[in-house]
């Protein structure tokens, strides 16, 4: 098998697409024979994200038969099989990491993509989208565990009071009692970490609504 370097800057002659993504040796191994049972001369894996960019995005690998790959796709070479990767996906792909894990019931691939929900942001990057990315990459996946999640309605730019990040709670988070406890110590803590031109977070949800919130 081949090593588990990164696929990092990778230039197909059908396109200049580069990418950062790490298919472990032993996913590797795993897809090989998974691939071999196929019986498909040239089958391949075919690796994408539904709705990305969204709460709602879903990483997703599929077999990926003779000729049915896109002149776009990022081709990743291994020893037995090739990786094709859809090209609109891979700025959602950025540091995902596919691995395979034995355990007594066999084992089990994982595939972890931290941009998949939001493409990661460069340094000339708006304030609105360093500030979503943190709130979907870092923040909302916290607040699952409660089912709960937050998004930016709005950034407001005031001559004294500085920027202001207008925020709405939903699910488990709204109407909880706990919310401002989760605004003040948690998200408006993290934002004005990563983001320094913030200078205050103010929610703006409707919390008299208590039918999903995790403590009333």
């Amino acid at each position: 098998m081949t090593d588990t370097t990164p696929v990092s800057a990778i230039d197909t002659e059908q396109t200049d697409i580069k990418s950062n993504i790490t298919i472990t040796e032993p996913a590797q191994q795993y897809l090989a024979e998974l691939l071999a049972k196929q019986d498909t001369p040239g089958i391949g894996v075919r690796i994408f994200v539904e709705h990305p960019g969204t709460p709602r995005a879903e990483c997703c690998m599929a077999y990926n038969q003779p000729g049915e790959e896109d002149p776009a796709d990022l081709q990743m070479p291994f020893e037995q099989f090739t990786a094709f990767i859809e090209a609109t996906s891979v700025p959602y792909l950025e540091d995902a990491v596919i691995d395979y894990n034995k355990d007594r019931f066999g084992g089990q691939l994982t595939f972890r993509a931290p941009n998949s929900k939001v493409p990661k942001v460069g340094a000339d990057a708006s304030v609105e989208e360093r500030i979503n990315y943190v709130l979907q990459s870092e923040i909302n996946p916290s607040l699952a565990a409660h089912g709960g999640n937050v998004q930016l309605l709005e950034l407001i730019e005031d001559d004294e009071a500085g920027l202001t990040a207008v925020l709405k709670f939903g699910g488990g988070c709204q109407g909880c009692s706990a919310v401002d406890l989760t605004l003040r110590q948690g998200v408006e803590v993290q934002l004005k970490q990563q983001i320094p031109e913030l200078m205050q977070v103010v929610d703006e949800t409707d919390h008299s609504l208590t039918e999903n919130a995790y403590y009333k």
